[in-house]
């Protein structure tokens, strides 16, 4: 009973100087602790999903009215209609990321398999049809961007969500961009200011 009683009070003892050595051993908290390392098995944080919107009513007056000027003349198969959308526009949007032509009208006839820029302008209207999303509120960078594929995870598209894709591209291109891991074909960025900034395709 001794021995017990002494073992017992030796443990009380220590248990102070055990505490404080597994104490040193946890990770530091606060600003100065290491980043959490992902889970085990691979498994990664979910991707936050951006706030999808459909209706053009939702849009400020000044994106509204550029989007529409621009649907109409795209819809019109006319590039003359087009270029005075541009010519009009507060700045040149970007058509490319600098490379290749630097007119925006010829640059959209070269990349028209059918040579005259109309294959393009489906393809901008398409976009423009399609849902949107609002990025980078407050900041200088903030706009509306069509189609909401390029800033939505491609990886996680419901069904539904498949099929709006697929007015806009095949899907041997669905794939592809499955494995790049984001949606990387045409889409639109306009401005709260209603100026049109750019229609681009690529990475």
């Amino acid at each position: 009973m001794r021995m017990i009683a002494g073992l017992t009070a030796l443990l009380i003892a220590l248990a102070p100087h055990v505490a404080a050595a597994a104490e040193s051993q946890l990770p530091a908290k606060g600003p100065s602790a290491p980043p959490t390392e992902a889970p085990a098995g691979g498994a990664t944080a979910p991707v936050e999903k951006p706030d999808v919107m459909y209706d053009p009513g939702l849009l400020p007056d000044p994106v509204r009215a550029m989007r529409d000027k621009i649907l109409e003349a795209a819809l019109s198969g006319d590039l003359d209609k087009l270029k005075i959308v541009i010519q009009t526009n507060e700045m040149p949007p970007a058509f490319s990321f600098g490379e290749g032509e630097n007119d925006p009208i010829a640059a959209m006839k070269e990349q028209s398999n059918d040579g005259e820029g109309r294959e393009v302008m489906a393809i901008l209207a398409e976009v423009l049809e399609a849902g949107y999303v609002h990025v980078d509120k407050g900041t200088p960078q903030e706009m509306y961007v069509w189609p909401y594929f390029a800033q939505y995870p491609i990886n996680d598209l419901t069904p539904a969500q498949t099929i709006e894709l697929f007015k806009i591209v095949t899907s041997f291109e669905y794939n592809e961009m499955k494995e790049f891991g984001a949606y990387n074909f045409y889409r639109v960025g306009i401005a709260p200011d209603g100026v049109w900034h750019f229609f681009v395709a690529g990475d």
